[in-house]
C-alpha cells in the first residue's frame, strides 16, 4: 500500500522486480509503496583458520511476535479524491510531509528486495577521511544502517527469524519502526560444501593507486593461505582486454602455483570492465562443481571506460551463466574515486551484493572472516513485505531501499527477482512512521519471503508489533536500536535531507560516542570518528 504522501505508484510488469528511482531529500523524495530492507554482512568463518568477530551491538524484539504467513492487508479506508490539491504532486508522488492529519492512503503496502550491500558507508568513510564529503548520490541509508551488526535472534537451519521494535524519533507523533531480519550462522569450516570462485580483478592503470592493486594482492595472499585443499580458485584479470591468469585450480597441493600468480598482477593501461566479467563467468561455468559453492568476485575501482560500460548492458552478456548455473556476483569496491553507482548496478542485477575495502584491516575482514557471508547462499530470491495498520498508522516512510522496490503484487511471485542472502547476515530495515493520534493496538505486519538455495521450495515468516512498542524515547531504547538510528540521520544528514527528531551532527557523535563506550565497538567508534569528520567538513 502507499500512502498518499509518502509513495509512488509502482510499476506493475512482472518482467521487472525493481526500478530505480531518484533520490530527492526527504520530505521532496519519492518513494514507492514497495520498499524495504538490506542487509549487513556479518561475523562467521568459512575458511580454516578465520574467525568471526562477536556483535557488537544488541537489539531487543520490542512487543514483537512470530505468526504464519503474512495475511492480505486490511481493506483500504476511503481515501482522498483522485484529483489533487493545488500546490501538490501528482497522485502517488510523495507530497511535502507536514504536521497536520491527511487523508487516509489507499495503499499501506511496503515491499522490497533483500539487499545486504554495504559499499556506500564503506566509500564514505574513506571519502571523509581524504577531506571530502561525500556526494550525496553515493549515500544509500540502507548500507549505512546495515554495516553495523545487530544481536536479532537467529533461526535453525535455513532462512531468516524476523523481528520488530520502534521507538518515538523526536518529533511528536513521529515514531521509527525497525524490522529485522536473521539468517542462521555459517557452518565450521570443516562442514561447509567446497568453495569454487573465480577472482575477476581489475589491473587497469587507475589500479595503481596505493590501495588498489596492492590492497587486492595481500587480501588473496592472506584469503590463499586459509583456503580448504578441497576449494579452488581462477584468477581473470582485465584491463583494456581479460586474461585468465590462473585456470580454475585445485587449492591443494597448489599454493605455491597460486601465490606466484597473484604476486605476478600489475597494473596496465585501461579498464575494460566488460571483458572482465565475461570472461570471468565463462571461467566460472567451465569451473562449476555440482554441490559446491560457485561465486565470481570482482575487485575493481569500476571507473569502466573501455568496451561496454553500462551494467544492465554487461549483465545481458552473461544473463545465461546467472540464471543457468546459479553463478552470483560478489563486488569488492577499492580506491578513493570509485565508480559506485556501476558496481552497484552490476551487484543488484547480478543477484550478488557489494562491499568497500580501504585498508588491510577490512580487506582481512571481507576475504576471511566474512567469505561464508559472501560467498555462501541461505537465501535465494528474498523479499520483505510490510503491511502498515490503517486503522494506527497515518503515514509512513521506509528510509534508504531505493533502488530495491518490488511491486507489491509481486511478494509471492517466485518469478520475480529478490535478494540472495547467506549464513550470519542480519537485515534491518527502518521505517519513520506517524501513528494516528490517540492510536493503540496493531500497527504492523512484516514478513518475509524466500526460496531454499537448494530445492527452491518457498517459505514464508512474519511477525507483528504494537503501537505500545513505540512508546520509548529512541535515545532510551536498546542499543541495536539507537545505534540504527544513528546510522540512519548520518545517512540523512550526507543526503541533506530532513528525517523526523534529526539532532545537530555534533549530537549525533556525542550519541555514537556513548554507544561506542557502552558496547566497546570499535566499529560504532569508526561511526562517531566519522560524524565528526562530517561535521567539521561541512562547517
Amino acid at each position: 500500500m502507499r500512502p498518499d504522501s509518502e509513495h509512488r505508484a509502482q510499476d506493475r510488469d512482472r518482467t521487472r522486480a525493481s526500478a530505480r528511482a531518484r533520490r530527492r531529500p526527504w520530505p521532496r523524495g519519492r518513494a514507492r509503496g514497495a520498499g524495504l530492507l538490506a542487509a549487513a554482512l556479518v561475523g562467521g568463518l568459512l575458511v580454516t583458520g578465520c574467525g568471526g568477530g562477536s556483535d557488537g551491538s544488541s537489539a531487543d524484539n520490542g512487543k514483537a511476535r512470530r505468526t504464519g504467513p503474512l495475511p492480505a492487508p486490511a481493506p483500504a479506508r476511503p481515501s482522498a479524491p483522485a484529483t489533487p490539491a493545488p500546490g501538490t504532486e501528482a497522485d502517488g508522488e510523495q507530497r511535502d510531509i507536514a504536521p497536520s492529519p491527511s487523508p487516509t492512503p489507499a495503499d499501506y503496502l511496503s515491499t522490497f528486495a533483500l539487499d545486504v550491500d554495504t559499499a556506500s558507508y564503506g566509500y564514505a568513510r574513506r571519502t571523509l577521511a581524504d577531506g571530502r564529503l561525500p556526494d550525496p548520490k553515493t549515500v544509500r541509508p540502507e548500507e549505512f544502517i546495515n554495516s553495523f551488526r545487530q544481536n536479532y535472534p537467529r533461526p535453525e537451519g535455513n532462512g531468516f527469524s524476523v523481528t520488530a521494535d520502534g521507538a518515538r524519533a523526536g518529533d511528536e507523533g513521529w515514531s521509527f519502526l525497525r524490522v529485522g531480519l536473521a539468517t542462521g550462522p555459517a557452518a565450521p569450516a570443516s562442514e561447509r560444501p567446497p568453495a569454487v570462485l573465480t577472482f575477476v580483478i581489475d589491473v587497469s592503470g587507475s589500479m595503481a593507486e596505493p590501495g588498489r592493486l596492492d590492497l587486492v594482492k595481500q587480501s588473496l595472499g592472506v584469503m590463499t593461505d586459509q583456503l580448504r585443499s578441497d576449494d579452488s580458485l581462477a584468477l581473470v584479470t582485465f584491463s583494456d582486454t581479460a586474461e585468465t591468469v590462473l585456470p580454475m585450480t585445485r587449492v591443494g597441493g597448489a599454493r605455491g602455483r597460486v601465490h606466484d600468480a597473484i604476486d605476478s598482477l600489475e597494473p596496465m593501461s585501461s579498464t575494460n570492465l566488460d571483458a572482465g566479467v565475461r570472461t570471468g563467468y565463462d571461467t566460472a561455468v567451465e569451473g562449476a562443481r555440482p554441490g559446491a559453492t560457485n561465486r565470481v568476485v570482482l575487485l575493481s575501482d569500476a571507473l569502466a571506460n573501455t568496451g561496454e560500460t553500462d551494467a544492465d548492458a554487461i549483465l545481458d552478456r552473461i544473463s545465461d551463466a546467472r540464471r543457468e548455473h546459479g553463478i552470483t556476483l560478489f563486488g569488492v569496491g577499492v580506491g578513493s574515486e570509485y565508480g559506485d553507482a556501476l558496481m552497484e548496478r552490476l551487484a543488484d542485477k547480478g543477484d550478488g551484493h557489494t562491499t568497500y575495502v580501504s585498508t588491510p584491516e577490512e580487506a582481512r575482514k571481507v576475504f576471511c572472516d566474512e567469505l561464508p557471508q559472501n560467498i555462501e547462499l541461505r537465501a535465494r530470491e528474498a523479499k520483505a513485505q510490510v503491511a502498515f495498520d490503517p486503522g494506527t498508522v497515518q503515514r509512513f516512510r521506509l528510509i534508504g531501499y531505493d533502488d530495491r522496490q518490488v511491486a507489491d503484487d509481486d511478494y509471492r511471485d517466485d518469478r520475480v527477482d529478490g535478494g540472495e542472502v547467506g549464513p550470519g547476515h542480519t537485515v534491518t530495515a527502518l521505517y519513520a512512521v506517524r501513528l494516528r493520534p490517540g492510536a493503540s493496538g496493531h500497527v504492523a505486519t512484516a514478513g518475509v519471503r524466500w526460496l531454499d538455495p537448494t530445492t527452491r521450495a518457498p517459505h514464508e515468516e512474519t511477525t507483528q508489533i504494537e503501537a505500545s512498542a513505540l512508546d520509548t524515547d529512541v535515545w532510551r531504547s536498546s542499543p541495536g536500536l539507537q545505534l540504527t538510528a544513528t546510522a540512519a540521520y548520518f545517512a540523512d544528514s550526507l543526503r541533506q535531507g530532513a528525517l523526523p527528531g534529526a539532532p545537530t551532527l555534533p549530537q549525533l557523535a556525542s550519541q555514537a560516542d556513548k554507544l561506542a563506550h557502552s558496547t566497546e565497538d570499535k566499529d560504532v567508534r569508526q561511526l562517531a570518528e566519522a560524524i565528526r569528520r562530517a561535521d567539521e567538513l561541512q562547517i
